[in-house]
């Protein structure tokens, strides 16, 4: 059995200079401590072959994406790093779930590797380790070498889906082992053609995971927390929607201590879609991520005290993006059903929202937090959609947003 893991020394590691090396079964046991497959041991296999076949051919796609686009994509050396980390973390609950240690599959691995300067069987417990240390592994190459060892390993990854669709892998544990350790053996020559270092992939990997699924979810201090009262988003915001038909149309008109803040919204759209109620997502960044810059506009509780605060993180152009980021996020949800029965959002729209914000302070929230804040955001939104209004409570303190209907 795999030892048990470590989530301090991972965290250590991660936080390091970046000298030490990730530990296999440390990283092994780290995706049992986040793996999301409701089925364990070797009843939860087919998930972890279904998810290891799909990231080899991500890795495939994103070397055909830079072969087709050469220097318009720009961003592939970070892409194919993620790329061989989503490849390992699924390699590695593979073999979790068939009991076998990631250690001794790189024993296995590396000890018929004679062409390289491997230390030896023994040291073949870090990644650092089954990599020549000779080469400088900095950068990420697109070479017909790679491009052969890639179709290869969706070869061998093809060869082990066979192998457990036919129920070779059920009669006899030899076979998948093997299996295993033909993969392992062309993914670390793969890294190796393409100059990307595996312990640095699978560090990512870990930040990555951690950021949109925590082992303990954490929150940190209120960006406003050093500042003035007066300056301050207001721990507890609550905003009044009502509804009224004026001249034939309809408007939503929102109260905070009895007093009208912003003005009457509509849709602004011909179609009719209760956007005029989209004010609920910015009490959800506020509550959840503790930042919305169209709020602090609104409560006139912009942190004018530091002027390159007040300019850069609470003025037209932050105002812009979250409004930005609202619309966008609302029109993708209209699109899922306004995410109801949704427990988690796609990861790719959360990278989306990463980059928008990119340069603001929020960037730094997780993107558990952000996917938190929509899923809740929505969640208000539809009741304030049946109800035709309501009260919203946004606690910055406690991180919740809660609906009363209106009396």
């Amino acid at each position: 059995m795999v030892k048990n893991f470590s989530f301090l020394h991972v965290q250590k590691l991660l936080s390091s200079d970046g000298d030490a090396s990730l530990g296999l079964d440390d990283y092994q046991q780290f995706t049992r401590a986040t793996d999301k497959n409701e089925r364990s041991g070797i009843e939860g296999l087919d998930f972890a072959l279904l998810g290891l076949f799909g990231e080899t051919g991500s890795l495939l796609s994103e070397l055909k994406k830079k072969q087709r686009d050469k220097d318009a994509y720009v961003s592939y050396q970070d892409s194919i790093i993620e790329e061989f980390g989503d490849t390992l973390w699924y390699f590695a609950n593979t073999a979790l779930h068939a009991g076998i240690n990631l250690s001794v599959l790189a024993q296995r691995a590396t000890s018929s590797l004679g062409n390289w300067s491997y230390k030896g069987q023994a040291d073949a417990t870090t990644f650092a380790a089954l990599q020549n240390p000779k080469q400088q592994l900095s950068g990420s190459s697109t070479g017909a070498r790679f491009e052969q060892q890639l179709i290869s390993l969706a070869g061998k990854v093809g060869h082990l889906l066979e192998d457990f669709s036919a129920g070779r892998i059920a009669t006899n544990g030899d076979v998948l082992s093997a299996d295993l350790v033909e993969i392992f053996r062309v993914l670390i020559a793969a890294a190796d053609d393409a100059e990307v270092s595996l312990d640095e992939a699978a560090k990512c990997n870990i930040a990555k995971v951690l950021d949109r699924w925590p082992i303990n979810r954490e929150w940190s201090p209120q960006f406003d927390e050093e500042f003035d009262e007066d300056e301050q988003l207001p721990r507890q915001i609550a905003i009044t929607f009502k509804e009224k038909n004026i001249g034939g149309k309809q408007y939503v008109l929102q109260q905070c201590k009895g007093i009208n803040i912003g003005d009457r919204l509509t849709d602004n759209r011909i179609e009719q879609d209760d956007y005029r109620f989209h004010d609920v997502f910015h009490l959800a960044y506020a509550a959840i991520l503790g930042w919305s810059p169209v709020l602090r506009a609104l409560l006139k509780v912009k942190r004018k005290s530091k002027p390159e605060i007040d300019e850069n993180q609470d003025g037209a152009r932050a105002i812009l993006i979250e409004e930005g980021i609202s619309t966008w996020i609302f029109n993708y949800g209209i699109r899922h059903g306004y995410f109801k029965n949704f427990q988690s959002i796609d990861y790719t729209l959360l990278k989306a929202v990463r980059e928008f914000v990119k340069g603001y302070e929020v960037e730094e929230r997780p993107l558990w937090q952000w996917e938190y804040a929509i899923l809740e955001g929505f969640r208000i939104f539809r009741e304030l959609k049946t109800q035709r209004g309501g009260i919203v409570t946004a606690d910055l303190n406690t991180h919740t947003i809660t609906f009363e209907t209106l009396k």
